[in-house]
């Protein structure tokens, strides 16, 4: 019976102490603290509340408790180390800090908050070996990590050296926020190293690149990365070739919406989609249903890298259905950047069977980007019925069209 009472008494206490140590009050808190002693949960509770208040000394005490009854808890540690940083202890910082660490060595959480304290501390080099650990270790946090390092230590080489793991996730993260912040040069590093990794890289972020360097006009470099996304990417299929320029001119493949393939926007008036039921060669053409309304263009539109002072010829096949309204559309490639146009088809129309329109034009010595797309001739005004297209193909005036 006494044994029992004692068990009884013993279990009271601590679901008494659990009990005050869940609630937010400081004088509930101090009570679980009271019954349970050997608790170090407990009173490192009681130092949190007094870190809301900001009230460090007492925060620092009862960290200092509750590391002196658990040495082995690194988020006691990291507490600890925050009263410290707040009461600009900085030699008692780093010896927490240090004791977190080896208390749990290999947990991301730990590691991205002592990273942080160091960082805060002006301790830039312990914060690097920290993040290191975050970036090889934890899926979420490379993004922010990336952001912190960059902003403490904007030194690509160096941190590529010493602080970004050799994993293309991580890379691919670097590159994604050296875009974001303007960062050319860098940026042509990441990728380049991203590249000697031979690793697979996501879509999305070869995309994103390939828009920055198009925005920022370096089109022989986007062409590059384009290139080499072949073997680190499923875009192997998308690649231009010396004797037709468009990607994917036959509509064989899934439109990407990106890069050097096909671009396409969403219309109130069209819709767009691959009709294996109508082609002029290949398994689909580009189906393309004018609902009735006024517009501008089909929403359809290519960018073709292209050299300066060349004769190229363009050619593409259609047929149409029951289209209605005045003029039609007209496929137009111009410079990309200036505008200035090179070829303007006749309107595709009156095409019951496979029609071609094709021409050549002479680039000038400036134009290193063409965008190919389908106007609405006369502009603004309203069409309705079926277009197909198909074939697509541009190529330099002296590389022979293939027999179709």
């Amino acid at each position: 019976m006494l044994a029992t009472t004692a068990y009884i008494a013993l279990a009271a206490i601590q679901f008494a102490a659990a009990y005050f140590a869940g609630k937010p009050d400081l004088a509930d808190r101090q009570r679980a603290a009271q019954l349970q002693p050997g608790n170090a949960e407990y009173r490192n509770r009681i130092g949190r509340y007094f870190s809301l208040v900001q009230d460090w000394p007492s925060a620092e005490e009862n960290y200092r408790a509750a590391v002196a009854l658990n040495p082995h808890r690194a988020s006691y540690w990291l507490d600890l180390a925050t009263s410290y940083q707040f009461l600009g202890n900085r030699a008692a910082q780093q010896v927490s800090l240090e004791h977190a660490i080896s208390s749990d060595a290999w947990t991301p959480d730990v590691a991205w908050q002592a990273a942080n304290l160091y960082l805060s501390a002006g301790d830039t080099d312990r914060a690097m070996r920290e993040f290191r650990m975050v970036l090889g270790n934890d899926p979420y946090l490379p993004p922010a990590a990336l952001q912190l390092c960059w902003r403490a230590k904007p030194d690509v080489d160096g941190l590529l050296k010493d602080v970004v793991p050799p994993v293309s996730s991580v890379y691919s993260a670097f590159l994604e926020l050296l875009i974001s912040k303007e960062e050319m040069g860098p940026a042509a590093t990441v990728w380049a190293r991203s590249v000697e990794l031979r690793q697979p890289i996501e879509n999305r972020y070869i995309f994103d690149y390939v828009r920055f360097l198009i925005r920022k006009q370096k089109v022989e470099d986007a062409l590059k990365v384009w290139s080499q996304s072949a073997k680190l990417s499923n875009l192997s299929t998308y690649q231009p070739s010396s004797e037709n320029l468009v990607v994917n001119g036959d509509f064989s493949l899934p439109l990407l919406n990106a890069g050097f393939d096909w671009l396409y926007e969403k219309s109130a008036h069209v819709s767009l989609a691959l009709d294996s039921t109508q082609a002029y060669f290949g398994p689909h053409s580009l189906r393309i249903s004018f609902e009735g309304g006024p517009i501008e263009d089909a929403g359809i539109r290519q960018l073709i890298p292209v050299e300066p002072n060349t004769n190229y010829e363009f050619s593409a096949y259609f047929r149409s259905q029951n289209l209605e309204g005045a003029g039609g559309p007209q496929f137009v490639l111009d410079d990309f950047y200036s505008g200035a146009s090179y070829f303007t088809s006749e309107p595709l129309i009156g095409g019951d069977t496979w029609k071609q329109v094709s021409g050549s034009f002479l680039t000038d010595g400036q134009t290193k980007l063409l965008e190919m797309h389908l106007k609405k001739t006369p502009p603004g005004s309203a069409i309705r019925g079926k277009l197909w297209i198909d074939a697509v193909r541009l190529a330099p005036a002296n590389h022979r069209e293939k027999p179709l």
